[in-house]
């Protein structure tokens, strides 16, 4: 039989209102009286009502995931299931659980979040990407609801986010390819109104202008998405005008691991292999792909855990906290499993 908190009023003698403030552990009641009520709740094995608790308390002690993908993208590219284990890790640890839902638009986007504070079924907001004048930044701040954001929004001042320098990390991959040898360096970006997109688009192109080489523009695809097929259409693009005369890079810098994913198959598939690749991520593909590349380790996990990190503590009103963190990112070469 389901104990209820009747059952637990009767045992403790007191009223269901007590056994109720004991649970919001409301200062009113004295702590005589909480500890005989928690130890009936304990012998019961009685476990009050989630959502009942938080329409008392006004809090839900869980936090909303607005993640900006589709659901085929969110099984096969490892960096939202990172992210999402990090962002887990520290609200397991502080007490909330998590929700998630996921878009692939700015307006499907803005929905989620007007929904999560409408009804009130969370109590902050995590952002898995900024957007160029992003709306639903603005609604966020217009509405005064918590939010953090895992990416450099375009007006700081007010926001809570959390990062990489994604310029300075493509610099340096870049400038790392160029050391090597490497001239004629194609690149391939992600959603142009990202601004993660941006950022790493402008670190390649200033490596390349520092050493004198010229942007390509029949190499660089800029309005993009972060897909193994993005990835396997520029590459065969290129393969292609290489076919009417134009000289092949002997390098490609592609924004996710999944696209250099999709540039290396297209490569196998045409029989080519002398061409150097690079992704972003270090996402674990190399578990079930035969494929062996150069990728930028953005630390997903700690995106996520320090997302919730920000995001609980203006929750719950901490003062004197940081207002973002940059994650540190490091490059390192993914081997294939046999």
């Amino acid at each position: 039989m389901k104990i209820t908190i009747n059952d637990v009023a009767k045992v403790a003698g007191v009223s269901t209102s007590t056994v109720s403030r004991v649970i919001s552990d409301s200062p009113r009641i004295s702590e005589e009286t909480k500890r005989r009520v928690r130890k009936v709740i304990e012998e019961l094995n009685y476990h009050p009502n989630a959502i009942a608790r938080s329409l008392a308390n006004k809090s839900s002690k869980t936090i909303g995931l607005i993640l900006n993908t589709e659901a085929e993208t969110l099984v096969r590219n490892p960096f939202f299931i990172q992210a999402m284990t990090g962002v887990s890790q520290y609200t397991q640890k502080n007490g909330y659980n998590v929700m998630f839902a996921y878009n692939k638009s700015e307006a499907g986007d803005l929905d989620i979040a007007v929904w999560y504070v409408n009804s009130r079924c969370v109590d902050g907001i995590i952002l898995f990407t900024s957007r160029t004048n992003d709306k639903c930044i603005d609604f966020l701040k217009k509405n005064d609801f918590p939010f953090s954001v895992i990416g450099r929004p375009d007006q700081t001042e007010g926001v809570l986010w959390v990062d990489n320098d994604n310029f300075q990390a493509t610099y340096q991959v870049t400038n790392d390819l160029i050391m090597k040898g490497h001239q004629r360096i194609a690149f391939l970006g992600g959603p142009r109104d990202h601004n993660v997109s941006r950022d790493r688009f402008e670190g390649y192109k200033k490596a390349m202008t520092v050493h004198g080489y010229a942007i390509d523009k029949e190499l660089t695809f800029l309005d993009g998405n972060f897909s193994e097929e993005f990835g396997s259409e520029c590459m065969l693009r290129i393969i292609t005008a290489s076919k009417k005369g134009a000289e092949l890079p002997t390098a490609i810098v592609t924004s996710d691991d999944m696209q250099a994913l999709g540039v290396l198959k297209a490569m196998r598939k045409k029989n080519i292999s002398n061409i150097a690749v690079t992704g972003f991520n270090n996402t674990p593909i190399s578990l079930y792909q035969n494929e062996s590349f150069t990728s930028v380790d953005v630390n997903a996990n700690k995106l996520g855990f320090y997302a919730a990190k920000l995001l609980i503590g203006k929750i719950e009103g901490k003062k004197n906290l940081p207002t973002h963190y940059i994650v540190p990112t490091n490059i390192v070469e993914v081997e294939p499993f046999y």
